[in-house]
């Protein structure tokens, strides 16, 4: 279990400065794509979103299948859907979304637009929310697997299948980086309203890279390892 732990740092670690090159090309997104329609980031969220979700689901597949001596189809399928799905659902839409409201994107977005008069804003503001509400959670955080299942499901089958019958690592997980990236990035841009101040700027830098760094890493890296038992091989991914 030491060993498992001391191969876990490692990765994390070691996956650290690409990620922080990853949230470098987020926050340029971030400023070079702010003042698009709303339409086209969700368009843009979804196209990166789910091509993030068929390299998790590879990987995390992967990741498993290159360290365990015998591992069955079934098990390979689960924990290959549960990190696609899961894990890249955390970090393209739950963090992101977290870090909107904590930055004040999602308030501003939401008063977004010209101010005809302060009853007439109120009122737009209070519509605004309300339909929030009536739409839920779940298409609000852009969670994939709920709001177009249809995409993001086999999309995560897809990455399955190909670990199955061609297992790596390396290279998926560093497109797995940028995918998640960009998706996130675009998630925020939807949340922005079309503004993005200094401070927006240095924080949605700051909460890219902990909704890439640490969810990417868990799906490819720390949750297959934990299935992996002590007398199998744990060496690093990136050896």
């Amino acid at each position: 279990m030491a060993g498992k732990l001391r191969a876990i740092a490692v990765e994390l670690k070691s996956h650290a400065p690409f990620t922080l090159f990853g949230a470098a090309t987020g926050l340029l997104c971030m400023v070079l794509f702010r003042g698009i329609s709303q339409a086209l980031g969700e368009t843009l969220f979804y196209v990166f979103h789910v091509g993030h979700v068929v390299l998790s689901a590879m990987v995390t597949a992967a990741m498993f299948r290159l360290h365990t001596k015998a591992s069955p189809l079934v098990l390979v399928v689960v924990i290959g859907l549960a990190g696609g799905l899961g894990v890249a659902t955390l970090s393209d839409a739950v963090i992101p979304y977290v870090g909107e409201w904590t930055l004040g994107m999602r308030m501003s977005a939401h008063s977004h637009g010209p101010i005809t008069g302060g009853h007439e804003h109120d009122e737009a503001a209070h519509e605004h929310e309300a339909h929030g509400d009536e739409e839920g959670l779940a298409k609000r955080m852009h969670i994939g697997f709920v709001e177009k299942w249809y995409f993001v499901i086999p999309a995560a089958i897809v990455g399955v299948l190909i670990a199955m019958f061609r297992p790596r690592t390396h290279v998926p997980h560093a497109g797995h980086v940028l995918l998640s990236t960009w998706a996130s990035s675009f998630h925020v841009v939807m949340a922005m309203g079309g503004h993005l101040t200094v401070g927006q700027a240095l924080g949605g830098f700051a909460w890219l890279f902990l909704a890439v760094w640490l969810p990417c890493c868990f799906s490819d890296i720390v949750f297959p390892l934990l299935f992996v038992k002590c007398g199998d091989t744990c060496p690093s991914c990136h050896h």
